[in-house]
């Protein structure tokens, strides 16, 4: 792969001074041998791994030697390129070193959709677009504020008033089942009160008339007997005074 930029990003062709002898597009991160000669840092890495010697002049190279050419790559930098989504529509030129903050904002670069599971690849201009009308879409807030969550596919046969209507429906249902039960189990209750009140009535009764005749019983015996005479005078013979 190239280690210098491509002649074809530039507005109008390059400087030949600008070029590197290796790959021969325009000079990216440059650096400078002790025998002068100019390269891209990429291409003389590669280069020197291979052999030590200058690829213009075959002196001796040695890295420690190697130097960063920083004005010339600040003049470079200064250099008006095109969009890399020229081909796309896009006719932005800036300079190379603005070349990257362009790119984050240019409507012709390619997105990959941030919704999960989305494989599409549409244009920054046409992203929020898609968005709206993706079926991967991110799941939103009911609009009317039911409190559901939703996604685009939900969101198109979503009725929350409907669907609130039936459920409040069913909770009315299911609040008239229970009081209805709870109505029978109070009968029952009191029901069984009552016939507990008429079985201690009756036995309060029992006990009662129970009472009056272990009461009675005493004092008609008392009446049967008469008033001064005692059980051994009765049937007993009198003693006949002696004349």
């Amino acid at each position: 792969m190239s280690g210098g930029y491509d002649l074809n990003l530039f507005a109008s062709p390059p400087d030949c001074s600008f070029l590197c002898s290796v790959c021969h597009g325009v000079l990216k991160r440059p650096v400078r041998l002790p025998c002068s000669h100019i390269f891209c840092k990429k291409c003389i890495l590669r280069w020197l791994a291979r052999q030590k010697t200058c690829p213009c002049c075959r002196k001796e190279v040695k890295r420690k030697k190697m130097v960063h050419v920083n004005k010339l790559r600040r003049t470079i930098g200064r250099l008006e390129v095109k969009c890399k989504n020229a081909e796309a529509g896009c006719l932005v030129t800036c300079p190379l070193a603005h070349r990257r903050g362009h790119q984050d904002s240019c409507p012709f670069e390619l997105m990959a959709c941030p919704n999960e599971g989305c494989p599409a690849r549409v244009l920054r201009g046409a992203l929020a677009e898609h968005r709206q009308h993706c079926q991967h879409g991110a799941q939103q807030h009911c609009p009317l504020g039911c409190g559901a969550t939703l996604g685009p596919v939900e969101r198109a046969h979503h009725n929350c008033y409907q669907e609130l209507r039936e459920a409040w429906s069913q909770r009315q249902e299911r609040s008239r089942s229970l009081v209805l039960g709870l109505l029978r189990r109070v009968r029952k209750v009191h029901h069984a009160t009552n016939f507990i009140r008429r079985q201690l009535a009756q036995l309060r009764d029992f006990l009662r008339e129970d009472d009056a005749l272990i009461v009675g019983t005493p004092q008609e015996e008392t009446e049967a007997t008469p008033e001064g005479s005692t059980g051994a005078e009765v049937g007993e013979p009198r003693a006949v005074p002696c004349n």
